[in-house]
């Protein structure tokens, strides 16, 4: 607890108080979310990926920890050791994306609408207010809660027909994820393939309903669907792009001007191919016919950079909770590596192709999945147990769902410092935590 006092206590004695119009400006915001990700997955894909935690190239950056919960609900520091009461409250990716896609916190399985249903002014807007264009990228379906609560606006998360028409309505230069109609989970063609059963997934027997209806995937095939987007006067469909080679010819070049990437691929990128759920990450070989949420962040990058004003990128990985739900410890591992690889090279890209003066780099978590414990937790929380590299580390599941715990936050640019105005309280596990509404609020103030 006093080394914790120590760092909130220096943080705000150095702060600057910053007016929001005052605020350090970003030409480019780069926001990642870890769907599900809470502070255990971090560690245990450091100790499977390198043989130690706290290693990964984004935990240098600062960082606090981040509140999840939605409207109506709260976090207590001097309960966070207490089993239970972790379990209580938790929000959903709907609920917690809309809050940083927005500011406002709502309920569950609101997409860019807050408690009273209406539609919320999003950060994506905000970034095109201000001259910007701007992107979402997901290794799950392009339409699932998370990508969606930064285009459309829904009461409810499994109205995927009128989302994914939203989306392609909003003023987004970029699209890209899963979710392809005609693909089933295994990368086969198969003619109005349908979602597979999932707690966490409406099962849908209109497979076209996932891309706004057979009349609308007919209209982005024909290559005529999509208006206006740069105020020239003339209309700027969508460009499909499906196979694994013309993401990868996205990723350096001369790129169209909008882009619907849909891999072809069911749901999720890789975490519900064919294998033994319960084997050891690496286990079952990928799929080789989808491009890897790294190729597809790299195209939307190059996509978006040639843009003189900047841009805003949500970049997802959200297979992370899919394991989580499915309690698939070896899947779980996988995505997490996933995301951190994809992380390393954004990082990379903005340092060969921008600056940390221009850029601003944010990793989060919308909420943590699972409840990954150590071995023999409960009634204690027990720490994960480091077994060395490439050796699944000692962990349990303790829930198939979401949970209230406190996630991590780490940011790295320019604006950085306006995340020590916004802390919220202390944690004796964790330090310093802010409001997952902070996200939203430093993003927009560095962009306007």
């Amino acid at each position: 607890m006093k080394k914790y006092s120590i760092v909130l206590a220096a943080a705000m004695a150095v702060l600057p108080a910053f007016a929001e119009e005052s605020a350090p400006k970003a030409k480019n915001v780069i926001l990642m979310i870890g769907d599900g990700m809470g502070f255990a997955h971090v560690d245990i894909g450091s100790m499977y990926q390198y043989g130690e935690a706290g290693v990964q190239p984004y935990e240098a950056f600062d960082h606090f920890a981040c509140a999840t919960y939605g409207v109506g609900g709260g976090y207590e520091p001097e309960q966070s050791g207490d089993y239970d009461y972790l379990k209580k409250r938790a929000n959903d990716s709907a609920g917690t994306a809309t809050t940083i896609a927005s500011g406002v916190k709502t309920y569950p399985g609101a997409v860019g609408v807050g408690p009273d249903k209406e539609p919320l002014k999003l950060i994506t807007t905000t970034a095109q207010e201000t001259g910007r264009v701007h992107g979402v990228v997901s290794s799950v379906m392009f339409n699932h809660a998370t990508p969606a609560s930064f285009l459309a606006h829904a009461p409810g998360r499994t109205q995927y027909s009128d989302i994914a028409r939203g989306m392609f309505a909003s003023g987004a230069k970029v699209i890209m994820g899963a979710g392809h109609p005609e693909y089933d989970k295994e990368g086969n063609r198969a003619e109005g393939a349908v979602l597979e059963d999932a707690p966490w997934v409406k099962k849908e027997d209109d497979p076209y309903a996932r891309v706004g209806g057979k009349e609308t995937w007919d209209q982005i095939k024909a290559g005529k669907l999509g208006g206006d987007i740069d105020g020239d006067g003339e209309a700027d469909p969508w460009k499909l792009v499906e196979t694994k080679e013309d993401f990868e010819a996205l990723v350096e070049g001369e790129t169209p001007k909008r882009v619907f990437g849909l891999a072809r691929i069911g749901s999720t990128l890789q975490v519900e191919r064919k294998g033994d759920p319960a084997a050891a990450p690496f286990t079952d070989p990928f799929l080789d016919t989808v491009p890897s949420l790294t190729t597809m962040s790299l195209g939307a990058l190059n996509i978006l950079d040639d843009h003189p004003a900047g841009f805003f990128l949500m970049i997802e990985g959200g297979a992370i909770d899919w394991a989580g739900h499915a309690n698939v410890a070896g899947r779980m591992v996988e995505e997490q590596i996933d995301f951190n690889k994809t992380i390393e090279t954004v990082i990379q890209w903005i340092e060969k192709n921008s600056s940390w003066d221009e850029t601003l780099l944010i990793i989060t978590a919308d909420h943590e999945c699972g409840y990954v414990l150590g071995p023999g937790s409960n009634p204690e929380l027990k720490p994960i147990e480091n077994r060395g590299k490439g050796v699944l580390p000692g962990f349990e599941f303790h829930s198939g769902g979401h949970t209230n715990q406190l996630v991590p936050l780490y940011f790295k640019g320019p604006g950085a410092v306006l995340f020590k105005d916004r802390i919220e309280g202390e944690d004796p596990k964790h330090g310093p935590y802010v409001h997952d509404s902070s996200i939203h609020d430093v993003m927009a103030a560095v962009l306007r």
